[in-house]
């Protein structure tokens, strides 16, 4: 997907405005999005999860393998920042891609210990600019380990039932939303 694409769909979406604010996008230049082209419409329409109820809740769909996840990281994450009270951002790891079960398993790891905010640069730096290929479950424990975080518990939380459960949410998901590339808002 180019840049010209994804910006077509963040203006769908009704991200773009806050995103302009957050980064150097030029979405002024881009057409209205045309419906089959630069989005799909899900029917039926999928209901938000409990907590979003009467919010608008916001998917990224990513993986920790994805460059262009990456590269996006810093733009999502100062939009992020600057969410009104009645927008929800939820992230979730798709089940494609190099080592998809691992990342999934680590980012529900991360959510669960209330890591994500300090750890999720620090993945896609260590795999994208430092090439490391963290595709054991003690490798990127050792990551978090490196930068504050506890190994063993990381660990313990990473091979428990419900980031097993949570994994297979996010499959359910990805497959619901069709989901065929990534990073998909």
């Amino acid at each position: 997907m180019n840049r010209r694409h994804l910006n077509r769909i963040l203006v769908a979406g009704g991200i773009a405005p806050a995103l302009m604010m957050a980064g150097p996008l030029a979405l002024a230049q881009s057409p209205a999005p045309v419906e089959g082209r630069d989005y799909k419409r899900l029917e039926p329409p999928l209901p938000a999860a409990a907590p979003a109820a009467g919010k608008i809740e916001v998917l990224e769909f990513f993986s920790y393998a994805c460059p262009h996840c990456s590269a996006f990281e810093p733009t999502l994450q100062a939009w992020a920042q600057r969410l009104p009270a009645d927008v929800i951002l939820r992230r979730v790891p798709v089940p494609f891609l190099f080592n998809a079960e691992n990342f999934q398993r680590t980012y529900y790891t991360l959510e669960t210990l209330g890591l994500v905010d300090a750890m999720q640069s620090k993945i896609f730096t260590a795999i994208h600019a430092d090439r490391q290929r963290l595709e054991k479950p003690e490798e990127i424990a050792a990551l978090v380990a490196k930068n504050g975080g506890d190994a063993a518990k990381f660990l313990a939380t990473f091979k428990s039932f419900s980031i097993v459960t949570a994994q297979m949410r996010a499959k359910k998901l990805t497959s619901d939303y069709k989901i065929e590339s990534v990073p998909t808002l």
